[in-house]
């Protein structure tokens, strides 16, 4: 069964794209085969595409093409029109619709965007029609900005009233970009008209980020020249000042995100502007826009070269009242790519849309398996909901502070920064990182009131291997076992660290004092394999050079136990180059052996080795292999033989196939602490600090447990 929805606006500019976002990001967790669709795409797709279908496309990974993402370009739309053929309109959008529908469980439909004044009816009769016919649930979207309730409603109603007499369902009503002033008022009126419907109602409000646009788009829309800052160019613009005053006075008037406008002779105010910028008493600009087509004087341009990371300059012909004027025109859109606004436009819809009434509403039969998607948002629910502390000691490399504001956005974990805070806020203005730094503990171990008691802590467990008091205060120094100590006196509930230090640098005081699990010998590590079929679990793809069958059996076990935490049945599959009884030789004969161990240690858990991966993963090679195996054709945690085959396999799958790995997450420690790849992104420093509040909740757990 296919379920669909169509989103329809009331005029243009409503931000429909933000609902799109939330509403597919929330159906991926549930469903696997999700769609997109526009009836008319707003571009000549000879010369451009579609922005929201190219932001959905690339964001999620969909799998159809660009072309099955739309019924007509706007350019056919208009020339069927004047040739006197609408009905062709409508039976090519539903041509290519049903086509698309064959392959997805739920897809969502995005009407046009009214983005000519004079055609708003004809466009929402249009809209009426192609919800009609193709038999779409209608999401009616409308515009809150600088509306009273009664304003921002009454053109809503009007919508709904107009869809339900020609037939269709509705599914709901949002009124976006609300004013925090009038939120509670308006969804008081959506529930006093609506409340009775079972509809998804909600409210959300304006965003001033999402509302913003970018230098660069100032610059595509004013046609300008970008003279300096191309680096830059992805600053967001809050608000512009006309500099037409003297320098001095023109700096009391800076504001955060400012645009500049001031004519491209004035260096007085250029230089100024370029001061304030790496100033730390000013605060941190957009950029300028030089009017009337003048170029800054060689002497200032030598100045501005000369700058490691200058400010935006663009350039415009036009003189400064008429520039200022055009400024009013611009558009802030949501596009491919740019991750920081997508990521916020779901947070916005997360919490303040109701997701369990969107998905009674989404009716689609849920898909077995777990999904990527699925799985991540199950993680960021189970962090939320455990709200643990985790220490990040690498405070002033720019990713953690980067993944530290999308954490904190997400509400996913408590945090501490180890580092300077003078340094941390020099990162944070240099890289322009939305992190409001009042939101994070930050501790300076050289300055922390922590940092003879964790010495002497230090040195009662270590004084039997020769350290000395002198020895001790040094260690407790370094951020690694800083970090580690809070997690080990429980200041901290869990440790991730990496990005900037080695693994063993990360992992050594972890394995001197906060040690293995009873029951465990060695420490291992997992990765999750984020497949676009489901989730797997391999290990030990970094830690452990070439276990032993007792070390390979633990790893086996712990392993499963890890993917049992997370909500992944475990399915083990001890590989080797062998299935079965057919191989010989001493590798295949230690993976055997281990699988024997694994077996009367945990006969509860489904284990098969040594097994081929073929046959591990395929069903008809596991039928010839090995039939009658509960695990084969059907594996989610691998374990590998050793570290140079679990290393390279993992490698191989990530960079063929497109997967998410998230890890190493380390298994067997008491207290988490996980590591970091050096060349870890953003988002792998999210997903690893998740996992680590999950750990770390579950071992609080098991020591409660244990204590009873």
């Amino acid at each position: 069964m296919t379920y669909s929805l169509y989103i329809s606006t009331t005029e243009a500019g409503t931000g429909k794209a933000l609902i799109a976002l939330g509403v597919i990001d929330f159906a991926l967790r549930r469903i696997k085969r999700v769609g997109f669709f526009r009836p008319v795409a707003e571009s000549d797709p000879d010369a451009a595409k579609d922005d929201d279908i190219e932001l959905i496309l690339n964001h999620f990974g969909l799998q159809q093409s660009y072309e099955a993402s739309f019924g007509v370009s706007s350019k056919e739309a208009l020339q069927l029109l004047r040739d006197h053929r609408p009905d062709e309109i409508i039976e090519r959008i539903i041509a290519k619709y049903k086509a698309l529908e064959e392959n997805c469980e739920f897809l969502v439909a995005e009407g046009t965007d009214y983005l000519v004044e004079s055609t708003s009816a004809f466009e929402f009769n249009f809209n009426r029609e192609i919800a009609k016919n193709l038999g779409c649930p209608v999401l009616v979207v409308g515009n809150a900005k600088g509306r009273s309730a009664e304003e921002a409603v009454n053109p809503v109603r009007i919508a709904i009233d107009s869809y339900r007499f020609r037939g269709c369902e509705i599914f709901g009503a949002v009124l976006n970009k609300a004013e925090a002033s009038e939120s509670a008022a308006l969804a008081a009126s959506l529930q006093k008209l609506y409340g009775d419907k079972n509809w998804l109602l909600g409210v959300i409000p304006a965003d001033r980020s999402l509302s913003s646009p970018r230098v660069a788009e100032i610059a595509e829309q004013l046609g300008a020249q970008v003279l300096y800052g191309e680096k830059r160019l992805d600053s967001l613009v809050f608000d512009y000042l006309v500099a037409a005053m003297q320098s001095q006075h023109a700096l009391e008037w800076l504001r955060e995100n400012h645009l500049v406008i001031t004519p491209g002779d004035r260096a007085d105010v250029i230089l100024a502007v370029m001061q304030a910028d790496q100033s730390s008493k000013y605060p941190e600009l957009a950029g300028l826009l030089l009017s009337t087509g003048f170029a800054p004087e060689s002497s200032v341009a030598k100045l501005i070269d000369g700058l490691a990371d200058p400010l935006p300059v663009l350039s415009v012909r036009t003189d400064t009242f008429t520039t200022a004027s055009r400024m009013r025109t611009i558009r802030a859109h949501l596009r491919a790519g740019d991750a920081d606004k997508i990521d916020r436009s779901i947070e916005l819809f997360d919490r303040q849309m109701d997701l369990d009434a969107l998905g009674r509403r989404i009716r689609s039969v849920r898909t077995p398996g777990m999904t990527p998607k699925m799985f991540t948002y199950e993680l960021l629910k189970r962090a939320r909901s455990s709200q643990r502390h985790i220490v990040l000691p690498e405070g002033e490399d720019p990713r953690i502070l980067k993944a530290t504001a999308v954490l904190l956005n997400k509400g996913a974990a408590n945090l501490t920064l180890l580092g300077q805070r003078e340094k941390i806020a020099a990162v944070v203005k240099h890289q322009r990182i939305g992190l409001d730094l009042d939101r994070v503990d930050i501790i300076d171990p050289a300055q922390s009131d922590r940092l003879e008691t964790y010495a002497a802590t230090f040195l009662q467990l270590r004084r039997h291997k020769g350290v000395t008091p002198e020895t001790a205060h040094d260690c407790l120094l370094d951020v690694s076992y800083f970090g580690t100590m809070m997690v080990y006196k429980g200041d901290a509930d869990g440790m991730v660290s990496g990005a900037a230090h080695t693994t063993q640098h990360t992992m050594r005081p972890a394995l001197q004092f906060i040690k293995a699990r009873p029951g465990f010998s060695i420490i291992s590590s997992v990765f999750f394999m984020c497949l676009e079929d489901g989730v797997r679990v391999y290990g030990d793809c970094a830690v452990n050079p070439d276990p032993s069958a007792e070390q390979l059996a633990e790893i086996a076990i712990a392993s499963a136990d890890t993917a049992q935490t997370f909500g992944i049945e475990p399915k083990v599959a001890l590989l080797s180059y062998s299935s079965g009884t057919s191989g010989v030789g001493a590798d295949v004969d230690k993976v055997r052996t281990a699988t024997q161990i694994a077996r009367m240690r945990r006969p509860d858990l489904k284990l098969e080795g040594p097994i081929q991966y073929d046959a591990a993963v395929d069903p008809e090679v596991a039928a010839q292999k090995m039939p009658g195996s509960e695990v084969a054709g059907q594996a989610t945690v691998f374990v590998f033989p050793d570290l140079n085959t679990g290393n390279n396999t993992y490698k191989a799958v990530q960079r063929e196939t497109g997967a998410i790995a998230i890890g190493p997450i380390m298994q067997g420690l008491k207290r988490p602490v996980n590591d970091l790849s050096r060349g870890c992104t953003v988002e792998d420093i999210v997903n690893t600090v998740v996992i680590t509040a999950i750990q770390a909740a579950n071992a609080a757990s098991d020591r409660v447990d244990a204590e009873h």
